[in-house]
């Protein structure tokens, strides 16, 4: 699918790692919230309210995402990746929300080395798309642009 991609946003999040899952990168492995996934059928299931404390939610903003939520399927989470090519090679923006963490993982800091690869910042929490929409869809609309901008 690669080939087929002009730009790829990565809006604070994880990366895929080939052969690696959602949590080869944690310290445990992701022992915990694989136990808690096998113990909801395969689910991920939803966090309650407090989870969101700290990351410049509003209480509506809240409970609107709880109010909208599903559980997340955890074999996205638990199935390791199959890449067909370096995730380097993809032109990347990554969107680096200061509030969920001040500096990207070591995986997105290696592939941030790549002329490909953008690093944007935003300060607020992992939900920019509830605190801070605007900016990121110019942000969104900055990487679609850069897509389409000749390279000479």
């Amino acid at each position: 699918m690669g080939a087929r991609l002009a730009r790829v946003v990565f809006v604070d999040s994880s990366v895929p790692v080939d052969g690696g899952t959602f949590f080869a990168g944690w310290p445990d492995g992701g022992a915990e919230l694989q136990a808690v996934i096998a113990e909801n059928g395969g689910w991920w299931p939803l966090v309650p309210a407090d989870y969101f404390d700290g990351q410049g939610l509003s209480a509506q903003q809240v409970a609107r995402i709880l109010a909208h939520s599903t559980p997340h399927p955890g074999a996205t989470l638990v199935e390791p990746a199959v890449l067909t090519g370096p995730l380097g090679e993809l032109p990347a923006t990554y969107v680096l929300c200061l509030l969920a963490g001040d500096e990207p993982g070591d995986t997105v800091a290696e592939l941030l080395t790549s002329d490909r690869w953008r690093l944007v910042e935003m300060p607020t929490g992992h939900w920019p798309m509830f605190s801070q929409p605007r900016e990121l869809a110019q942000i969104l609309l900055d990487a679609a642009s850069e897509s389409t901008t000749p390279t000479v």
